[in-house]
């Protein structure tokens, strides 16, 4: 149960994918000028991640270890799941909440390429997680993936509105705040 709570506050707080390794910051930068559209980013990013790590950890521990393609197919496969994980996500936002599908616009099938998504199935395989712990750290690190962009755009909701030196106005702003945020994370390092 310890090494469980130390996957997720890793995942969330102290490896940050945006705030620590830097993944994922199209959609990071892209998103987060409204907190109700990053949050459903977060929410689609959540899903996939999760269920990439559980699907990527059986392919590879069911197909490509004892077929010995592990090196040469793995990110091709996991590339694959978590395309086909985007399209389903797509189609299930298409139908049910027409706003956020159009609010989301190109970044919801970028999330196939996003690196934060394909890097957690990498992790995965090269830390040597269990089933479980795999699916943990894709949940965790998706909430710290949510909670990094939320914050993110609260505080380009609050640049927006205040008064603010000309050349700081828009992404100049939100990059110097993006720096700041990430100096604030660093302060989780030596928490586990």
């Amino acid at each position: 149960m310890i090494d469980i709570m130390k996957i997720v506050i890793g995942g969330v707080l102290v490896n940050n994918f945006i705030m620590s390794k830097f993944l994922g910051i199209c959609p990071f930068l892209g998103v987060s000028k409204k907190s109700g559209t990053a949050f459903g980013m977060g929410m689609a990013v959540t899903f996939v991640m999760t269920i990439a790590s559980f699907f990527t950890w059986l392919i590879e521990h069911y197909i490509l270890i004892p077929l010995g393609l592990n090196a040469f197919m793995q990110t091709i496969a996991f590339i694959l799941v978590i395309a086909s994980l985007v399209q389903i996500v797509e189609l299930v936002l298409k139908k049910l909440s027409r706003s956020l599908y159009q609010a989301l616009g190109v970044y919801l099938p970028l999330i196939t390429t996003n690196c934060a998504v394909l890097g957690v199935a990498l992790l995965n395989s090269t830390e040597g997680y269990t089933l479980v712990q795999s699916v943990v750290n894709g949940f965790g690190s998706a909430i710290g993936f949510t909670l990094a962009i939320v914050l993110f755009a609260f505080i380009r909701e609050r640049l927006a509105t205040s008064n603010m030196p000309k050349w700081m106005e828009g992404f100049p702003g939100a990059l110097i705040a993006a720096g700041l945020m990430s100096l604030a994370f660093q302060g989780f390092s030596g928490l586990i």
